[in-house]
């Protein structure tokens, strides 16, 4: 009787949070556009909070100039020791992607393989496109991807056209890794909005490039003549290039974990049957053959060949008897837990280190733009400095995985954030481009889908980064992302499982149904969100136009305009299975958060 009664009145706890929730989602409507959100003010008013707006941390301990002499010494000691230990989690969380990387390919780079591999799914540019977001994902690397495309035409066993779709879909796939990494700062509210909406700004930039680019490259294949044009007057020849530039100090310490054969996974798209049944983990020994001579039993001689096997290498995983999928479930939950660990302390670090005048120097300088006439040029130049970033690392995953937390803490806007990475997209393209380079056959088919990846990322930067009123689209849209995950937090797990896995793999399964049926399925759901956004344009900035009826949504079901029903439901599934859990144990009930 006490257990129900316990059980009654937490129910009613959650359903009087639900409704003050709701009221508070009614109230935030009309502040939407300016991303206010008043459950989360913490005191401020809702008419001078604005939570896109950079924090400023004040500096608690005493100033520079009180200080004595011991005390500046201890004062730069401790921040020489932060700067060392933020460099230290700084490197341990780009090991972590790269655990993270060699779980997924454990996981899903054989299903990738054979996905390539099959001519029969690659039946369509929709198709083509859906296997390039999946198959990134699988294997947490656009560089992976694209290389094995490059290497699938360079064998002649894949064509240019549908190549170009697929890279465009490892566009899209790639910014799945620094979407997950926001998810480690949702303890923060307002954090975790600037980190959610820094990452997707990512997502939705290369969404509305394929939107635009894909039908225009159907109708007339620019990119296609563009690069061929420029391929044909190039007098090429085969370099075989690998620089390794920031893995020369990262994968020291990765290679003591695991190594993956990536060669494996290419080797599967490529057609060979007898890597499907091979580890992906490397085995490491390498067979040299020398001839030795031996006496039979009549004691005449003969040349024997003899096979040295020869370990070429040591890491944790080598020879193991788990499988690759176990391998990669440890691999998975140890990445996570890596660099949710480095990622919470970079944080920490950051907000201990950034406050005062310093924070607010290093805030200027980063956000500040060019003086007078040239400040347009400024956005062109990060553009530049997140290319060269990212062909430093050789990862737009790494670049744009570590600008996310310093999004979230408040040291990069958006607007600042968004052209460096669109520089990243550009950066990227330099290991499509070595690969071709690297190829042995075929390299002007392969040069040229390296430069296709190259000019599509080119194109979309020409036509969402020039204008202003172009430009706010992504980053607004980011904003109004941001603002929902900070009112309901699963919406960024729920974005990240429907934007990377559900969508693509419905489509995708659609597209192998037929053309018809997708347009059948497609065409409906895409007039109804155009519908949808030009009447929330409409209803914002000339409601008298619209017939009553339009003039709001009122009229519609409220779970079909609103995320508060479902929240209210996740809410109650959430507390009944904690109260389920306490009733079974009832002595450590009461202990349980």
């Amino acid at each position: 009787m006490a257990n129900l009664e316990k059980s009654s009145s937490h129910l009613m706890e959650t359903e009087m949070q639900a409704r003050s929730r709701a009221n508070a989602g009614k109230h935030n409507e009309a502040y939407f556009e300016a991303g206010v959100s008043l459950d989360e003010q913490d005191g401020e008013n809702s008419d001078d909070f604005d939570p896109w707006a950079l924090p400023e941390l004040q500096d608690l301990g005493p100033k520079w100039s009180e200080l004595d002499g011991l005390g500046k010494v201890k004062r730069v000691s401790l921040f020489s020791a932060k700067i060392i230990l933020l460099l230290g989690f700084l490197y341990f969380f780009i090991c972590s992607l790269d655990f993270l990387s060699s779980a997924f390919r454990l996981l899903g780079g054989k299903t990738a393989g054979e996905a390539f591999a099959s001519n029969k799914i690659l039946s369509n540019p929709i198709a083509d496109l859906m296997i390039g977001i999946l198959a990134t994902v699988l294997v947490q690397s656009s560089s992976t991807t694209t290389s094995i495309v490059v290497s699938m035409v360079a064998a002649r066993i894949l064509r240019v056209e549908p190549a170009v779709y697929i890279v465009m879909g490892a566009n899209i796939g790639t910014s799945v890794t620094n979407t997950i990494v926001s998810l480690a700062q949702s303890a923060e509210r307002n954090e975790f909005r600037r980190a959610f909406a820094g990452a997707v700004v990512h997502d939705i930039f290369n969404w509305l490039s394929v939107i635009v680019f894909l039908p225009l490259e159907v109708i007339t294949g620019y990119l296609r003549r563009l690069t061929g044009a420029i391929i044909g007057n190039l007098h090429l020849e085969t370099r075989e290039t690998n620089q390794k530039l920031l893995k020369v100090v990262t994968e020291p310490f990765a290679k003591l974990i695991i190594q993956i054969d990536k060669k494996i996974i290419t080797k599967i798209a490529l057609g060979d049957e007898k890597s499907q049944t091979k580890s992906l983990i490397k085995s490491c020994v390498s067979e040299t053959e020398r001839n030795v001579t031996e006496k039979n039993e009549t004691g005449f001689e003969y040349l024997k060949t003899v096979i040295d096997k020869e370990d070429t290498c040591t890491f944790l995983f080598k020879g193991t008897s788990l499988s690759d999928t176990e391998v990669g479930v440890i691999l998975l939950v140890f990445s996570i837990a890596l660099l949710c660990i480095c990622l919470v302390c970079i944080v920490k670090l950051l907000h201990s280190m950034l406050r005062g005048q310093m924070a607010k120097v290093i805030k200027k300088t980063i956000n500040a733009d060019f003086p007078g006439p040239f400040r347009h040029l400024t956005g062109y130049l990060a553009i530049l400095v997140g290319a060269g970033m990212t062909m430093l690392v050789q990862s737009s995953s790494i670049f744009t995985s570590a600008l996310t937390p310093l999004i979230g803490v408040g040291v990069v806007t958006i607007e600042r954030a968004f052209p460096l990475t669109l520089g990243s997209n550009i950066g990227t393209t330099a290991t499509g481009i070595l690969a071709a380079l690297a190829s042995s056959s075929n390299l002007k088919g392969a040069l040229q889908i390296a430069f296709c990846h190259l000019f599509f990322n080119i194109s979309g930067i020409a036509l969402w980064y020039p204008i202003p009123y172009l430009r706010r689209v992504p980053i607004n849209f980011a904003k109004s992302l941001g603002n929902k995950t900070a009112d309901y937090r699963w919406f960024a797990i729920a974005y990240l499982i429907i934007a990377f896995f559900l969508l693509p793999a419905a489509v995708f399964g659609l597209s192998l149904a037929g053309w018809q049926i997708l347009l059948g399925v497609a065409v409906p759901f895409i007039l109804l969100f155009l519908f949808v956004v030009i009447v929330n344009i409409l209803q914002r900035r000339a409601p008298g136009h619209l017939p009553v009826v339009l003039q709001d949504w009122e009229w519609l079901p409220k779970w079909t305009r609103s995320l508060e029903p479902h929240d209210r439901v996740l809410s109650k599934v959430v507390e009944l299975k904690r109260l389920c859990g306490s009733d079974r144990n009832p002595r450590g009930g009461d202990n349980q958060v």
